[in-house]
């Protein structure tokens, strides 16, 4: 066989090579942005570049899956809805104090629900696998809740905080996320992983 005709057969499987590539970062990209919603831009956004995003949202979904993620019982959800009643009825008079009621009684839920507690970008992350439509209130709550303790939050911040509390609040009080579907899709992600490693491998 002629040179040339061996060189456009390794032209020929580079380019399908390439092509597979680009159509591997594509499925994974779709994928992403599909379960991360919103929280897939603001990563994308904050990040160096598009892969160290997409990076880090593989990283919180294998992560969460790791983790054991209890559903509340009866009695813990009747308790807690209770208590987020009290935390309504106390906004009326002591707004402050009703924010830093509704942050810990989020933190409460998390805890009993089984979500790691040391660090509040950790926690928030997390909530993104599981909860990405109100992931970004939870993070507006909690700079609210910290002008409140500097003194600098105003009556509609309060009240903003308390709602935001309450969207994940509400969330978290339900039944958790199914695990099989996580752990399909981290285990898909993985797969895309290994090709595209595979891929650049080759070229």
């Amino acid at each position: 066989m002629p040179t040339w005709a061996w060189i456009l057969i390794v032209v020929g499987v580079l380019l399908v090579a390439a092509l597979a590539f680009a159509a591997l970062k594509r499925q994974r990209t779709a994928r992403l942005q599909q379960r991360f919603g919103s929280e897939y831009d603001r990563t994308v956004e904050k990040s160096d570049s598009r892969r160290a995003a997409e990076a880090d949202l593989k990283t919180r979904v294998e992560r969460r899956e790791r983790l054991q993620i209890r559903p509340l019982s009866a009695d813990a959800r009747n308790r807690y809805a209770a208590s987020w009643k009290q935390v309504q009825m106390n906004f009326v008079d002591d707004p402050s104090g009703a924010i830093r009621e509704a942050n810990e009684l989020v933190v409460a839920v998390m805890r009993e629900r089984g979500y790691p507690m040391d660090d509040f970008d950790r926690q928030a992350d997390d909530i993104s696998v599981d909860y990405p439509q109100v992931v970004e209130r939870y993070r507006s709550a909690n700079g609210i809740a910290k002008k409140n303790e500097e003194g600098r939050a105003t009556t509609e911040d309060q009240r903003q905080a308390v709602q935001h509390y309450r969207a994940l609040f509400e969330e978290l009080l339900q039944e958790p996320p199914e695990d099989q579907p996580l752990q399909r899709e981290a285990s898909e992600t993985q797969a895309t992983t290994t090709q595209e490693e595979e891929s650049e491998v080759r070229r």
